[in-house]
């Protein structure tokens, strides 16, 4: 973990009440796909925990949804703002050149899921990807994630892709996997824990303070209670007890 100011690069609307900002500077502690950052809002006690987007040396992308006061003021920050953030947290996802990938992702919770595809990427994989939201206008970044995915839309009314939920989706499409990656709604998660064998949810709590000191964060495993702020977010599915 290490504490820093961050620059803001750009602030862009993506789609209804959806933002990808960038933030510059000194993110080397960010090493995996799967971590995230906590911001310190001024005005706000609290700092927001946000999932890395996708990140390089002096750069990370974050993407956010407007569902509150704090998130509300973050679409309203300008380019050259600095923001104090806790960078380095989390325990994120790991890759294997020796599993077929499946990346399964909900809503906003395609966050992650961008990055992991870039370094699947990088190492000459190119991941299926099933991507499920409400409608068509929850569905977000899809010129990027066609680059770097083979992309299945679903949604729930179904105004684009398969008319249905991911899990659905997946089974009537016979996509084929050996490992899947996913984030998205709590539900979502379940439903995809308690279908497939393999792979891993990147679950979302309220937290506290962002690096495992209050336990707020904790959920129930069958390793028992554990910390989605350390030893998560990423966890796997078969062992979160929903």
């Amino acid at each position: 973990m290490k504490n820093v100011m961050l620059k803001i690069a750009g602030n862009v609307k993506v789609g209804k009440d959806l933002y990808l900002m960038r933030l510059e500077g000194d993110v080397s502690e960010i090493k995996n796909p799967g971590e995230f950052i906590n911001i310190l809002l001024p005005g706000h006690y609290l700092r927001r925990p946000i999932s890395v987007c996708d990140f390089d040396e002096s750069h990370v992308d974050i993407l956010f949804k407007i569902l509150g006061h704090g998130t509300k003021d973050m679409s309203e920050f300008k380019v050259g703002d600095m923001l104090d953030c806790l960078i380095g947290l989390g325990n994120g996802f790991t890759l294997y050149n020796d599993k077929k990938p499946l990346l399964i992702g909900g809503g906003i919770g395609i966050a992650p899921l961008i990055g992991l595809a870039k370094r699947f990427n990088e190492m000459g994989i190119k991941p299926d990807l099933v991507y499920g939201a409400r409608s068509k206008d929850d569905l977000v970044l899809l010129d990027v994630l066609n680059e770097l995915c083979n992309v299945t839309l679903c949604t729930d009314d179904g105004s684009v892709g398969y008319h249905g939920n991911v899990v659905d989706c997946i089974n009537k499409n016979n996509i084929s996997f050996d490992y899947y990656y996913s984030c998205g709604p709590y539900r979502m998660l379940e439903a995809v824990a308690k279908s497939f064998k393999d792979g891993v949810v990147s679950m979302e709590a309220r937290m506290g303070c962002g690096f495992g000191a209050c336990m707020g964060c904790s959920i129930k495993t069958t390793n028992g209670p554990k910390r989605v702020c350390k030893e998560g977010p990423v966890f796997i599915g078969s062992e979160v007890e929903f």
